[in-house]
């Protein structure tokens, strides 16, 4: 938490001290680092190479560190001998692994990703997936391991009443 802390604040000090181009129109959803670099009007090779590294160890080496630690937890739990227990192991697991997926996936899309009007284009998109469409279905995806909400669900989508 404090190094995290820390890196924003460096992040936000060096961020507020660019020269901002006349326009001062952030084409993006949130004024985030990159969005801001775009509208800079000076070079911005330190900031980009600082964001590369924030980027490393802030995103890649903790999904790196949950990849390691869930392969120990599916080494463990296909030892539990009932197929019941493997069974709710690997729903409580599984659920957890959606929403870091999903959360990291389009995190990685937006930070790590190579310079290029394609990749501009979406990574608008992205932004707003990993801030609030992943959030938001971070509740529906954990309920589904309710039984009932699955019945529900089913219900639902089978169309009866």
């Amino acid at each position: 938490w404090i190094s995290g802390f820390v890196e924003s604040t460096v992040q936000t000090i060096l961020i507020f001290q660019l020269p901002l181009c006349s326009h001062h129109i952030v084409d993006d959803f949130m004024c985030e680092e990159p969005a801001l670099i775009k509208i800079a009007c000076v070079d911005t090779t330190f900031l980009e190479n600082e964001l590369s590294v924030a980027s490393v160890l802030y995103v890649i080496i903790p999904l790196g560190l949950i990849l390691v630690s869930y392969g120990c937890i599916v080494r463990s739990v296909l030892r539990i001998k009932s197929a019941e227990g493997r069974s709710k192991a690997f729903g409580t697991c599984g659920s957890h692994m959606i929403v870091v997926l999903l959360f990291f996936g389009t995190s990685i899309s937006v930070y790590v990703q190579p310079k290029s009007k394609y990749t501009q284009k979406h990574s608008k998109f992205l932004t707003l997936f990993y801030t609030v469409v992943t959030p938001s279905l971070n509740p529906l995806i954990y309920t589904l391991r309710n039984k009932e909400v699955k019945w529900a669900l089913k219900r639902l989508l089978a169309g009866d009443p």
